[in-house]
């Protein structure tokens, strides 16, 4: 048996044409749209509610005189010479060096650290190279050779010693430039072999000459202990060499 449903009848709101009601009707803003303007602001004048917005705008334009951020610039000085590290200075010291018998000591008058470290810094990575691990041993070494450099010239000269603690430290950096050649030459010759002994010898020999001049040259005094200062520098850089045999 059927039931018989009621189905209500369709009512078509725009006057009973059915094509009607598929017209979409666009929405209309709450608010009408704002035109912002500024003559002094170009790009801050466009209209919200325009399809196509415009893109011109003015470069600003700073007046230089006012702030004077390139004379400055200019005037400023290098960097390096600003963090106290003389290139051309530490390139003269390190040439002085490498003839052991035209030593220059007006050169090294002014004393410095940036050449030592460099110097220290590629002794120990080429100790590195060959497996060892010398960093720390490096540079207590150096401190503790300079500050027994130091006591014993001083005790030796007496009051009339004027040899300071950072010129010794300079001093013994720079004639390190020796021992660095020995670590780089270490790497291709096998280890305690006769070859590198007598290499060795010959470097640590190098290394004594230059840093003996040097303390008898700048140092008042110094020329009537030569002997015990020569001998006190072959012992700090026979234990360098001693490093890098074994």
């Amino acid at each position: 048996m059927a039931k018989e449903f009621n189905v209500p009848p369709v009512v078509f709101p725009a006057g009973g044409n059915p094509g009607a009601a598929h017209q979409r009707r666009l929405p209309t803003p709450p608010f009408p749209p704002q035109r912002f303007a500024n003559p002094s602001i170009p790009f801050m004048s466009f209209d919200i509610g325009s399809a196509a917005a415009s893109t011109s705008f003015s470069a600003p334009q700073f007046a230089g005189n006012t702030i004077g951020i390139g004379s400055s610039f200019e005037d400023e000085p290098p960097l390096l010479e600003e963090l106290g590290i003389n290139t051309r200075q530490i390139w003269s010291k390190t040439v002085s060096i490498i003839n052991p018998f035209r030593v220059n000591p007006d050169l090294h008058e002014d004393a410095d650290l940036s050449g030592p470290f460099l110097f220290l810094l590629s002794f120990g990575l080429f100790q590195l190279l060959a497996g060892k691990l010398h960093f720390g041993i490096i540079l207590g070494w150096v401190t503790m050779a300079a500050l027994f450099l130091y006591v014993v010239f001083n005790m030796l000269a007496g009051r009339n010693g004027n040899l300071d603690l950072y010129r010794c430290v300079s001093l013994i950096g720079y004639c390190m430039l020796p021992m660095v050649i020995l670590s780089a030459i270490a790497l291709f010759l096998p280890q305690g072999g006769v070859g590198i002994l007598v290499i060795a010898g010959v470097l640590v020999i190098w290394s004594t000459r230059v840093c003996t001049r040097l303390l008898v040259e700048l140092a008042s005094c110094g020329d009537e202990h030569r002997g015990l200062i020569a001998y006190a520098c072959f012992l700090i850089y026979t234990l360098f060499s001693l490093l890098v045999i074994f």
